[in-house]
C-alpha cells in the first residue's frame, strides 16, 4: 500500500535534498580548490649553479621533497654559470624553474623578460671577497693590478663583482687582472698561488670557502666601504643592502670576527607558462621543507612564509599566490 506524504513533508523532503546537494557541490569545489585535483606531471627542468655552490646543494636537497610531495612530476636538475644564466634559460624556454639573484632577474631585459613570474623569495647572498691570511688586501680598493677571480662570464658573482670594481673606483677591465673562473676553480688557485683574491656570492655557509678555509689560512675582506658609492650607481644597485658576515658563519677560519659586506636577495623563478597546479605544489614544498633543507643548506633556514611574497622585481606566479592565500591566518 502506498504512502502519501503530506504536503508539508514533501517539501522538506525536498529542500533537505536540495541542500544536501549544495553542500557536497562545495565539499568538491573545496577539494579541488585545495589541491584536490589531479596531481602536476610531467618533467621539469631545474636551473641551479656551480657543482660547490648553494645554488647546486639546495636543488638537490629540494629534489629529494618534490619527489615525495610531487611524484608525478619527474625533475632534473642543471647545473649552470649562476642566476644571469639562469633567468635566460627560464625567459627563452630552457628550463622551468631556477634560482636567481634579483639584481640579475632585473637586469635581464631580452627574449622572454616579460614572462618570468617569482614564487618565493628564499635567502640572500653575501658578498665575499676571499684573501690569504697574510694578504695586505683591507678593501677592494687595494685590488689594483692583482689577480682577481671574478666569476664566470654569465655569472652573478661577476655581475656584482663588476659594480664593486667601479664603486670602489677602479676599472674591472684594465685596473685588475680578473680571472674569469668560478668557485669550484678559484679555491685551487688561490691556494697555488695563482689568484691574490677571489669574489663569491652565495649563501653562508659556502661549502667551498670553509672546504679553503680548513686546509689553507684565509680571511674575508670587509666590502662595507662601498656600500654608499655602489647604492650611487643606481639601476639594480638598489636591490644590493648592507649586511654582516657573522663570525661564526666560517669557524674553520682562524680568528673569525663579523665582516661587513653587502647581500642580495634570492628568488624562486618560473614564467608564466608554468601550470598552475605545479607552481603551487613547488611552492608549497619549498616554504614547508625550509628546515629540514636548512639543516643541510644553512641559508635556507632563512626562508620564511612572511617574507616570502616579496618578490619585486617580478610579480608572483598565479598558483603560488593560490599556495600563500591558502595558508594566510
Amino acid at each position: 500500500m502506498a504512502v502519501t506524504l503530506p504536503r508539508l513533508d514533501r517539501r522538506r523532503a525536498l529542500q533537505s535534498a536540495a541542500a544536501g546537494l549544495v553542500a557536497l557541490g562545495l565539499l568538491l569545489w573545496w577539494l579541488l580548490a585545495v589541491g584536490g585535483g589531479p596531481s602536476p606531471s610531467g618533467r621539469v627542468t631545474f636551473a641551479t649553479g656551480v657543482s660547490t655552490g648553494v645554488y647546486d646543494t639546495y636543488g638537490r636537497m629540494l629534489e629529494r621533497d618534490l619527489a615525495r610531495d610531487l611524484p608525478d612530476v619527474d625533475v632534473r636538475l642543471e647545473r649552470t654559470r649562476g642566476s644571469p644564466d639562469n633567468v635566460q634559460r627560464l625567459a627563452r624556454g630552457g628550463a622551468t624553474f631556477a634560482i636567481a639573484a634579483t639584481d640579475a632577474v632585473a637586469a635581464y631585459q631580452g627574449e622572454g623578460a616579460g614572462r618570468l613570474r617569482a614564487c618565493a623569495r628564499l635567502y640572500d647572498d653575501y658578498m665575499q671577497l676571499v684573501v690569504p691570511r697574510g694578504s695586505s688586501v683591507r678593501s677592494a680598493r687595494d685590488l689594483k693590478h692583482l689577480r682577481v677571480g671574478v666569476g664566470d662570464d654569465g655569472s652573478g658573482v661577476q655581475l656584482i663583482t663588476r659594480a664593486l670594481m667601479k664603486a670602489a673606483g677602479l676599472d674591472f677591465n684594465r685596473d685588475i687582472r680578473a680571472e674569469r673562473v668560478g668557485i669550484d676553480a678559484m679555491p685551487r688557485l688561490l691556494r697555488q698561488g695563482k689568484l691574490d683574491a677571489f669574489f663569491w656570492s652565495g649563501g653562508l655557509p659556502t661549502t667551498a670557502v670553509r672546504t679553503l678555509a680548513h686546509a689553507y689560512p684565509i680571511r674575508l675582506v670587509q666590502l662595507g666601504d662601498l656600500t654608499g658609492p655602489l647604492h650611487r650607481q643606481g639601476g639594480v644597485t638598489r636591490y644590493y643592502r648592507a649586511a654582516t658576515v657573522p663570525a661564526d658563519a666560517y669557524e674553520e677560519i682562524r680568528r673569525p670576527e663579523p665582516v661587513k659586506t653587502i647581500a642580495v636577495p634570492n628568488l624562486l623563478v618560473t614564467t608564466d607558462r608554468v601550470d598552475p597546479d605545479l607552481a603551487e605544489g613547488v611552492t608549497r614544498t619549498v616554504i614547508e621543507n625550509r628546515d629540514r633543507i636548512g639543516a643541510k643548506v644553512h641559508a635556507a633556514q632563512k626562508v620564511d612564509l612572511r617574507t616570502a611574497v616579496f618578490t619585486d622585481p617580478l610579480a608572483l606566479h598565479k598558483g603560488a599566490a593560490r599556495y600563500y592565500r591558502s595558508v594566510k591566518p
